[in-house]
């Protein structure tokens, strides 16, 4: 995105569809930014996308638009 936002106080949540195992993400909604981490790794790099970039992003995961090479 070309800054790095303050991510202090950021409400972090995980998918309804995640196990308990821990291998997920998880997303924070900010004002001009939607961040995302690992979350075994709470306190280490998060990516930051703006929020039209992650609906499209979304948007083409839903419509199963990636796919393994064959």
């Amino acid at each position: 995105m070309g800054s790095n936002p303050d991510l202090t106080g950021a409400q972090w949540r995980k998918s309804s569809y995640s196990e308990e195992v821990g291998d997920c993400v998880e997303i924070a909604a900010l004002p001009r930014a939607v961040a995302i981490r690992d979350s075994k790794d709470p306190d280490g790099p998060a990516l930051t996308f703006t929020p039209a970039a992650f609906t499209a992003f979304v948007g083409a995961a839903a419509n199963d638009r990636f796919s393994a090479a064959g």
